[in-house]
């Protein structure tokens, strides 16, 4: 049966923490190894990688192309604006072309349906880059850099703040799987998808909702926050003017525990979402969080093809 990353869900507990595990001896494993140099046993040697862009990106894409190279395989970019996706084909025949000529398909795309689609029609793994409502890869990738900074996930307090938007949803999919709890800050009409929070609680985590920051940050082991204006969106006044009272700065950090680490996707918008202070302080680890992009890839691709 063909393995399809669109949703944490799909992956589960157990196999999620197995991946974790595996992205972090993987990781150890290639220390002091130049970027380009595959790993030893490049489990996916002769492996092709077809990633399709239909929004901008750095870090998936890159993180995709590097942890494929480094798996033994090779990757294609396929951009909307210069194939046949632009021009009208069905997603339908490009699942089924795509399957024929590469052996697994990432997609970062808007409308979730689009990779719903895909996966229905591809034969090969299909993989969730990000849609607008979620965006799987990036939470592995967030819990790898907790855990590598002494963060044991069960019971952590995550605190996010800002827009309810597809980042958030997918660590409250995270929280109901590894049975940690989410305070999400932020103000009244940007909340998170309500079918996230259900089924986060029902695996038993707590997730509740505050519209002040500062009750959203008391006692938080992790400060998470995103840009505000999510890619594709216009710049929104009314919004920017809303989410000011959750930006992340020194004051409100020092709501969160001592030890609290800020985690950040990228790319930031720097003094609006967070200060410079903050981002470029000793709690941030964004950017161990954006290296551990392509060690995650590579284990989420690994479990893609059976190999965990």
């Amino acid at each position: 049966m063909t393995r399809h990353f669109l949703s944490l869900s799909d992956v589960g507990g157990d196999a999620l923490a197995a991946i974790l595990g595996d992205a972090m001896d993987r990781k150890a494993a290639r220390r002091g190894l130049p970027k380009g140099q595959p790993d030893a046993d490049a489990p996916l040697k002769g492996r092709v990688l077809a990633m399709v862009f239909e929004k901008n990106s750095t870090r998936t894409r890159v993180s995709f192309d590097i942890g494929i190279r480094q798996l033994g395989g090779s990757g294609i970019v396929l951009d909307a604006g210069t194939t046949q996706l632009g021009r009208g084909e069905t997603i339908a025949d490009t699942a089924r072309v795509l399957s024929r000529m590469a052996d697994a398909i990432m997609l970062r795309t808007d409308d979730h349906a689009k990779l719903e689609e895909l996966a229905h029609y591809a034969s090969v793994p299909v993989i969730n880059g990000l849609t607008d409502l979620s965006h799987p890869c990036q939470i592995v990738a967030d819990l790898q850099t907790l855990l590598e900074h002494g963060k044991a996930l069960p019971g952590l307090e995550v605190a996010w703040l800002g827009d309810g938007n597809n980042v958030l949803n997918s660590f409250v999919e995270a929280a109901g799987l590894m049975k940690f709890n989410v305070r999400i800050g932020v103000p009244e009409g940007y909340d998170s998808d309500p079918a996230f929070i259900a089924a986060a609680r029902a695996g038993g985590a707590r997730i509740d909702t505050y519209r002040n920051a500062a009750d959203a940050v008391r006692g938080a082991d992790v400060v998470v926050t995103d840009t505000w204006i999510s890619m594709g969106q216009a710049h929104a006044e009314a919004k920017l003017a809303a989410m000011t009272p959750f930006q992340v700065n020194s004051a409100l950090m020092a709501e969160a525990k001592p030890d609290a680490v800020l985690l950040h996707c990228l790319p930031a918008h720097r003094g609006e979402e967070v200060t410079d202070e903050v981002l470029d302080g000793p709690q941030s680890v964004v950017w161990d969080e954006a290296e551990n992009r392509i060690h995650a890839q590579k284990s989420i691709l690994r479990w893609a093809f059976g190999q965990i």
